[in-house]
Parts: structure tokens; C-alpha cells; sequence
């Protein structure tokens, strides 16, 4: 049963009467409505359904460039390795030999008498 207020604020019963023409025109109305709306909500799910299967797609390739990415730098990272390793083996080397040559000493009597050499050769060829 349905019900009203009144002016008094008191409930009453309303009349029952069956369903006119208006009624079943709204009652069809808000049927095609929530339809109409069921259908624009499939759409937009259908949409953000494929907007989320490419974002997948998009980050399984993300991931995928990354480990490759993180592969060549550990590669780069023991090719560092065994380059440092290798110049300090060089740079030991070298300082064994200055050491064994002679030293500081010898190195600057060996650079001076470049530098002679070099000016001796600029004032042959320019005179």
C-alpha cells in the first residue's frame, strides 16, 4: 500500500487506481534510460578494458628492455672491473720500471735532452 502525508503531517492512503498511461510511459522511459545507460557503461568498460591490456603489453616491454638493459651493465660493469685491474697492473709495471731505471734523476735528464733535441732539429729546419 502507498501512503501520503497530509497538511496536518499526518499519513494517509492514497487512492489505488491502476497504472494510467503516464505511468507506463515514465516506467518505460526509465527502462530504455538504465538501458541506454547499461550500454554506455559496457562501452566505457570495454574501452578501459583495452586501455589496460595495452598498458600490460606496454609494460611486460618495459620490463623486458630494462633486464636487457640491466644485462649490459653488468657486462660494462666486469669489462670496468678487469680494465681497472689492468691499469693497475700496467701502472705497477711502470713504476718498477722508473724505479729500476734510474729514477727521477733520469727522467729529467732524459726529458731535457729531448727538449734540446727538438729545439736543435726547429733550428735546422728553419735555417
Amino acid at each position: 500500500m502507498r501512503s501520503s502525508i497530509d497538511k496536518s503531517g499526518e499519513y494517509g492512503r492514497l487512492p489505488l487506481h491502476e497504472e494510467s498511461g503516464d505511468d507506463a510511459n515514465f516506467i518505460q522511459n526509465h527502462s530504455r534510460h538504465q538501458e541506454s545507460q547499461l550500454k554506455m557503461q559496457d562501452e566505457g568498460l570495454e574501452m578501459l578494458s583495452a586501455s589496460a591490456a595495452r598498458l600490460g603489453e606496454l609494460s611486460l616491454n618495459i620490463h623486458e628492455e630494462v633486464s636487457e638493459q640491466n644485462k649490459m651493465l653488468d657486462e660494462m660493469d666486469e669489462d670496468l672491473d678487469l680494465a681497472a685491474m689492468n691499469l693497475n697492473t700496467v701502472t705497477a709495471k711502470t713504476r718498477e720500471l722508473v724505479r729500476s731505471a734510474g729514477g727521477k734523476k733520469y727522467f729529467c735528464t732524459i726529458v731535457c735532452l729531448s727538449l734540446v733535441l727538438l729545439i736543435l732539429i726547429l733550428l735546422v729546419l728553419y735555417t
